[in-house]
């Protein structure tokens, strides 16, 4: 049917304008089969070149890590454009020649009913859907289901843990990218917080390729040399997967430099080894000139028995530097409370005083999301504290010294802005 209702022409007819001839084209296992884009929660999308032998390779390591057989049956709620649902949840099953079960979109109130629906055995996610999954109201038949796995990645190690319990379903959360480069299991004996221990071939560097030195804790578990620990994830002994970039030399050269893949997330190491994982390179926040990273705040975050997702961001500080804002999803039903909130930040023995947040949004609608369920950041920091940009979200500051937060109020907002207009950096609120 064309584009203004009016039907085409015959199928019949079309298909005999068709051209016998050969075009010449002799695909094999190297043949680029898809342009799979990266999520874009930071920076502009990337299209990945991704071939058949990529893909049935992955597909053939998903099933044996995930123990399919043709019995099985997967459940896929996410777009079949992102990497995770074509490699995880499709691929596997091209492979072992199982089922899956498709549904438009993620629904956490219809997950359950859907995989006792499909009867399926395996589950494939990535960004927030477990944490959205174990917000909903518990039913003592939580555990009455088919699932036997679930494979993904970004999972809150405390929600990973209950969700495991809760429906009695083992999670593999992994660390791992688009484009293949690097791939890391949190299996072993793996700290808490950790995506896994990594090999040799691991290793977190400087711009110019240098190790950055082992994490240091102190004795409450805080990170206290981010300066010095934090740094690009990359695999030193080649490119993996990695197929290149579509049409974009620029970044191809970035991600390959050394002959190494270079992931674009930021971590550290421990000198045990556990990788952590930190953020994007975007991700970094700087307070009263000390460098740290985005994602162990909202790990900390994340544990706040009415949060359900966490982000947290740097906005411009009035003077110099940045302030720490978070973003948060709180439990239906929950209102915020400014003083409990910062009581129980206060207890926080892993988030020092500069990690805790200057601003907390309460997000009322939704976030910002990929088709992916990964939370687009820059979005987020763009919109920052003006209430032009934030919608009906509430706005909350918890000024230094306070022992509470407080609505961000418009007299507030005006104070601010004139505040920055008085130290030259006027540019930032408008970035």
């Amino acid at each position: 049917m064309a584009a203004d209702g009016r039907l085409g022409m015959d199928l019949d007819a079309a298909l005999t304008e068709v051209s016998s001839e050969d075009p010449g084209i002799e695909p094999d296992v190297t043949t680029p089969w898809a342009l799979i884009f990266t999520s874009g929660t930071s920076a502009a999308p990337k299209a990945v070149i991704c071939s058949q032998k990529r893909l049935l390779q992955t597909g053939a390591r998903m099933a044996a890590l995930l123990r399919l057989t043709e019995s099985d049956v997967g459940y896929l709620c996410m777009p079949l454009f992102h990497s995770n649902a074509v490699m995880v949840g499709w691929a596997p099953s091209l492979v072992v020649g199982c089922a899956v079960g498709l549904a438009r979109k993620f629904s956490a109130s219809g997950w359950l009913p859907d995989v006792r629906r499909y009867g399926a055995t395996y589950f494939n996610y990535t960004g927030k859907p477990l944490s959205y999954l174990v917000a909903q109201p518990e039913r003592p038949d939580d555990r009455d289901n088919p699932l036997r796995i679930a494979f993904g990645n970004e999972g809150a190690p405390d929600v990973i843990e209950t969700f495991s319990r809760r429906f009695g379903v083992e999670v593999i959360d992994a660390f791992g990218a688009t484009e293949g480069g690097i791939a890391l299991n949190r299996d072993g004996n793996v700290k808490p917080g950790a995506m896994g221990i990594a090999g040799e071939h691991i290793r977190v560097v400087d711009e110019d390729g240098k190790q950055r030195p082992p994490a240091r804790f102190d004795e409450h578990g805080h990170l206290v040399n981010a300066d010095e620990c934090v740094g690009e994830i990359v695999n030193v002994s080649g490119t993996g997967l990695f197929e290149g970039y579509y049409n974009n030399p620029e970044a191809n050269e970035r991600a390959t430099r050394f002959g190494w893949y270079w992931s674009g997330d930021l971590g550290y190491l421990d000198e045990d080894r556990n990788l952590y994982f930190a953020g994007r390179i975007a991700d970094w926040i700087r307070v009263d000139g000390e460098n740290f990273p985005a994602g162990p705040i909202e790990s900390a975050l994340s544990r706040h028995p009415d949060v359900v997702v966490a982000v947290a961001y740097g906005v411009p500080d009035a003077h110099a530097g940045d302030q720490v804002m978070a973003a948060l999803v709180l439990r239906e039903g929950v209102r915020f409370d400014g003083a409990a909130f910062a009581r129980w930040l206060d207890q926080l023995e892993d988030l020092g005083p500069k990690w805790r947040p200057r601003y907390v949004r309460i997000v009322v609608g939704d976030l910002p999301m990929t088709g992916t369920n990964k939370v687009v950041k820059r979005v987020l920091v763009h919109q920052k504290y003006r209430r032009d940009r934030v919608g009906n979200d509430e706005l909350w500051i918890r000024e230094r010294g306070d022992a509470t937060y407080r609505p961000f109020t418009n007299s507030d907002e005006t104070a601010l802005r004139e505040a920055m207009i008085a130290a030259g950096r006027e540019r930032f609120w408008e970035l």
